[in-house]
Formats: C-alpha cells, structure tokens, sequence
C-alpha cells in the first residue's frame, strides 16, 4: 500500500524521499517558500551513478510512481501522514516555524525516523539503563524533545553522501557516496511492517533493469547507526583547528596512534551502551576510507564560514562518556575547542 511520508527538509532529504517515491509512495518536503516553489513547479533531480557505470543518472521525481509536493514549516499538517522523516540539522529545529512543526508532529504521534547524525533526545531514551539527562547540554534546546514517545521515534544512519551542485538550483542533488540508509526498526508490529514495505519497495526498484544504489536496511540493534559516531570523533570533528580546518585524511592520518585510540574509545563506549561488536566498523577500514576523504568535514566547513551551531554528537559522546563515569581527554579536547570556535561566531553575529 502506498503511505504518505513527510519529510522535513528538502535538500539531503529529497534523496530519501525520491526512494520513497521510486517505490511508488506519496511524498512531502518540508522546506522554505522558494524552495517550496520550485520543487512544485519543477519536481526534484536526484544523481546518482548506478554500479558499472561512468556517469551518473538523473532520477526525476515526475517520472516516479508516487506523488511529490512541497510546503513550508507553517502549513504542513502532520496528523495527515503515515511517517515523519527527520532530515534537517539538529540546530535547525530550534527556529520557530519548526519547533511549533515538531510540537505538532508530537502531538499528533505519527512515528518519526531520524536521518541526523545526531540522535534526536528520544531516541536515546529507548537505550536500556542509559541516564539521559545530562545529555541536553548536547542539544540545541533539548527542550524541543521532551513531548515526544520514544516508542514513536528511531534513527536511520545518514551514510549516503550527497549535496546540492552549487551551480544548479535548489532542486538538484548529486549523490557522490551511493551507500545505504541503515535504520533501527520501531520494535512496534505495525510502524516496522511499514518499514518492512518502505525497504522491500525501495530494493525492488529498478532503472533499465538495473539495480539502483542507495537501499533502506532495517535492523533490531538500536546501535546500528551509533557506527558512526567512531568516525565522527576520529575524523570529522577533528577537521576542526585553531587555524583552517584540515581534510578528514589529514585528521585521520596526521596521528595515526592517536586516531585508533579515539577510535577504539568511541566503539568501545558504544559496545559497553549495549551494541555488539559486529555492529562497528574495524579502524583500519575507515583509515583506508579516510585516504580518500581529500576535503574537511561539513561540521569544519560549517564553522570556518562562520555557523554559530551544528550538530553535537562530539558533545553528546562525551557527555555519555562523564556520565558513566569515564574519561576521554583527546575527545574532551576537541569538544573544548569547537565550543570556543562556535561561541566565536556566535559572538561575531551578534
């Protein structure tokens, strides 16, 4: 059966939503006004590069079976949806529009899916016998999370990497990591059959024949998207410094001794939360992966253009880390220094 998904976030959001509507499901982007109008008059453009070829292909969202329309924060209706999808940056939530959107979806307790990197605060409540509330001073405005269930809430890990060409309009995307969206299910009979039909749907999916990149996997383990976090602290928080970031290899590879060990501290951490070791990524294969990484991570990036917040999940890593009563002086380090560069830029633009 076709569901009606709304997504909050036009931009890496269209990537999953062009899944949804490639498996013949109804879609709605949350976005602002041009935006908005742009994808209603034009649809959406996603690129992306099918196995064994050289150039990528342009899925166009009017040549899909589902329906795709576009509203601003202000009109979307929640109650009206089968799914919620989360894909904006955390901070981004704290704007008004949206904040009074998330206190609607709450209400209205249609099941929600992360594609932060950063877990929304419910989510982390669903981890048996972690204390939370130390946690909020990771959050934006940890308050913005308090009505939601976490029966209703679960995480997909965003491990595609794609972006908007800056030279093309706002309803383009191109895809240049074609992995898989990696989501823990809602541990809920009928919110996990619907996932069970988004993932089969999208993995039916078919271009020419071909298999089309860029899956949505369900799993149990509620640690499955914490893999990351690893890499995040290892590589791109890392990529901030004093002077101008440095690119994800160099942060990696500069200190190679010291990247395993904050590597092996954060798996290590998740593991003891309640993850299997199979869950993690080995170093050694995000150190091969890091050799290409040839750019600083969108969090460095964010802040050397001046971003006066982004996502915490440096913050959050420690905050659990102090909480369980450990310590880990390289990751308080890094957490130390982007507090002092985003409260810099906070001081700037104001």
């Amino acid at each position: 059966m076709p569901y009606k998904i709304l997504i909050l976030g036009a931009s890496y959001g269209s990537l999953l939503g062009t899944k949804f509507l490639a498996a013949g499901h109804d879609v709605t982007l949350v976005c602002r006004d041009k935006t908005a109008a742009l994808i209603n008059g034009k649809g959406t453009e996603v690129r992306i590069k099918l196995r064994d070829e050289d150039n990528h292909r342009s899925i166009l969202s009017g040549d899909l079976d589902g329906t795709l329309d576009a509203q601003t924060p202000q009109d979307a209706q929640p109650q009206e949806y089968d799914l919620v999808c989360l894909a904006m940056q955390e901070p981004q939530y704290s704007h008004p529009s949206l904040r009074e959107l998330l206190a609607k979806v709450a209400e209205a307790r249609v099941p929600c899916m992360s594609i932060m990197n950063m877990p929304p605060l419910p989510y982390m409540r669903r981890i048996p016998d972690l204390d939370c509330t130390p946690l909020g001073g990771a959050y934006q405005d940890p308050d913005i999370w308090t009505k939601f269930d976490p029966a209703l809430m679960t995480l997909c890990s965003p491990d595609p990497q794609a972006f908007r060409p800056p030279e093309e309009e706002a309803n383009v995307l191109h895809v240049g990591l074609p992995t898989n969206f990696k989501v823990t299910r809602f541990h809920d009979t009928k919110a996990d059959a619907m996932l069970a039909e988004l993932e089969q749907g999208i993995l039916d999916y078919r271009i020419d024949g071909k298999d089309v990149p860029v899956k949505l996997r369900a799993f149990d383990s509620l640690f499955v998207p914490f893999a990351k976090w690893a890499m995040l602290a290892t590589g791109n928080y890392r990529c901030i410094q004093p002077g101008d970031p440095i690119a994800i290899r160099d942060a990696v590879h500069g200190d190679l001794d010291k990247s395993r060990a904050i590597y092996g501290a954060v798996n290590d951490l998740v593991v003891g939360l309640g993850a299997e070791p199979e869950d993690m990524v080995p170093f050694e294969k995000y150190a091969r992966a890091a050799e290409g990484l040839l750019k600083p991570s969108s969090a460095a990036r964010a802040i050397a253009a001046g971003a006066p917040a982004i996502e915490r999940v440096d913050k959050l890593i420690l905050l659990i880390t102090q909480s369980l009563g450990q310590n880990n002086a390289d990751l308080a380090a890094t957490v130390e220094l982007v507090d002092r560069k985003l409260a810099e830029n906070q001081q700037k633009a104001s």
